[in-house]
């Protein structure tokens, strides 16, 4: 009954029950009490409305004669199921993702076999995680009911600080922390509290293709710079674009070809960000969850200079469906991100932070990672050998295997029948802004190829790409 405005005139020549009847009836038949709906209880309606309870019971019993409404019992009145309808229905658009079904897959739907960018499914932490799940629900029922902070919870922002300093050689206080609504979140948010509108921005050449739409969306010029085994090439981002305001960066593992920002590249681009007073978003989106060697510390542990915004999530080392992340802004930015943040994108539900911070607080995090890395390398090994030495490539793509194709191979295409055959694998071409130089290529997901699937996943695959090359 939101969205249904019933407003009363006592000196209108209508009586209240018939006014009543009239706006009700009307929001029915246009679609705004949907078929099935339950009404409020006649005291609860004629509370809202300052009239008596017999007016409302006459209304709707005037109503239910109409067949709007059908009367339940004590169980309620509710909108009949097939109510007469005054309107012509328009048949909405087919909603889709923001971007094609290879990269956005069907929400709330199991990772399939090659999937990109979620964790391993059978691998969540579940006995650890309910535990947590189930004290942080306690904690958030007893807790005051007042808005909460919305830089996110003070014990869950220590967690995270003392983590940062451990795993990313970044030390940083809690009060530079704020937690957000997944990298999506994180990433709006520095967007809006930056001036950057009718700016130019410096984007890696392949890069997430999300965070580039972000970008143009709010009113960015996106400037692509090539990457090269060193990570970004900062000399070329100085030539196109010397005055952008931005540089948006994946340092510790390029997405999606996975290469490591060089040390000489990344105090080039620290340096480039001091002397033009830009910022830096550093994409941290795999953590420490790097699988040959150690992770290289964040961009952020060698800004003296107040320039770089880090930026994590939980969703690639824990779940997606969790929508947390974290970003850690600058000293000098601590006020002004904590006013956008109340304002324009508050943290998420107490309940989600208090287990992460239970589940980091109780060691389970660190421990989850190094089970995550060790499970991961052995998936990757068997990925490799299954696919032979003709097809696998050495060049790893954070927590997937870049498969190269021919040059002129529709990688998009063989991604699309893919779909149809139960498999996920995320075509490297789609990572390009321009299409001219753009490679081909399938990045195959890691986590999720289980065990006693890789053989015939990988001969599945291979089949179909040799169909599609005929």
């Amino acid at each position: 009954m939101d969205n249904v405005r019933i407003e009363l005139n006592r000196h209108a020549g209508q009586s209240l029950i018939e006014q009543i009847r009239l706006s009700i009836g009307s929001a029915i038949r246009e679609g705004q009490l949907y078929a099935g709906a339950r009404m409020p209880s006649w005291r609860d309606l004629a509370a809202q409305l300052g009239v008596a309870r017999g007016t409302v019971r006459a209304a709707y019993e005037r109503l239910i004669d109409e067949q709007l409404l059908v009367a339940r019992g004590a169980a309620g009145t509710y909108v009949c199921e097939h109510p007469p309808s005054s309107r012509t229905l328009v048949a909405p658009a087919t909603p889709r993702g923001p971007l094609p079904a290879f990269l956005m897959h069907p929400f709330g739907h199991p990772p399939l076999p090659f999937q990109v960018g979620v964790p391993a499914q059978d691998a969540f932490p579940y006995t650890q995680w309910s535990r947590a799940s189930i004290s942080a629900a306690r904690h958030a029922a007893h807790s005051p009911t007042n808005y909460p902070d919305p830089r996110g919870e003070q014990a869950l922002r220590t967690e995270i600080a003392a983590y940062l300093a451990v795993a990313r050689g970044l030390v940083c206080s809690p009060e530079q922390i704020l937690v957000t609504s997944g990298y999506a979140g994180a990433l709006g948010l520095a967007l809006l509290g930056l001036p950057l509108r009718n700016r130019q921005a410096w984007f890696e050449e392949p890069g997430y293709p999300l965070a580039r739409l972000a970008l143009s969306t709010t009113g960015v010029q996106v400037v692509p710079v090539d990457i090269d085994e060193q990570g970004l090439v900062v000399e070329q981002g100085i030539a196109r674009a010397p005055l952008a305001a931005l540089a948006v960066v994946t340092a510790g593992q390029q997405a999606p070809l996975g290469m490591t920002l060089s040390l000489a590249r990344r105090h080039a681009l620290l340096e480039w960000a001091s002397r033009s007073d830009s910022w830096i978003i550093e994409d941290d989106y795999l953590s420490e969850l790097q699988l040959a060697g150690k992770a290289a510390p964040a961009l952020a542990s060698l800004d003296h200079a107040g320039r770089v915004i880090h930026i994590g999530t939980f969703s690639k080392t824990i779940s997606p469906a969790l929508r947390l992340g974290f970003m850690v802004v600058p000293p000098a930015l601590v006020n002004h991100f904590m006013d956008s943040a109340a304002v324009l994108a508050p943290a998420p539900a107490m309940a989600t932070q208090m287990t992460i911070t239970a589940f980091m607080k109780g060691g389970h995090y660190l421990r989850h990672l190094r089970r995550m890395k060790r499970l991961y390398a052995s998936r990757l090994g068997l990925l490799r050998a299954a696919l032979g030495q003709e097809h696998a490539q050495d060049a790893m793509a954070g927590l997937a295997l870049l498969l190269p194709l021919d040059n002129g191979a529709d990688d998009q295409r063989i991604a699309r029948l893919a779909l149809t055959q139960g498999m996920a694998p995320a075509p490297l071409s789609v990572w390009y802004a321009k299409a001219e130089g753009a490679r081909s290529g399938l990045l195959l997901g890691i986590p999720n190829i289980l065990e006693s699937d890789v053989e015939r996943a990988c001969q599945q695959l291979l089949r179909l790409i040799g169909d599609v090359r005929r």
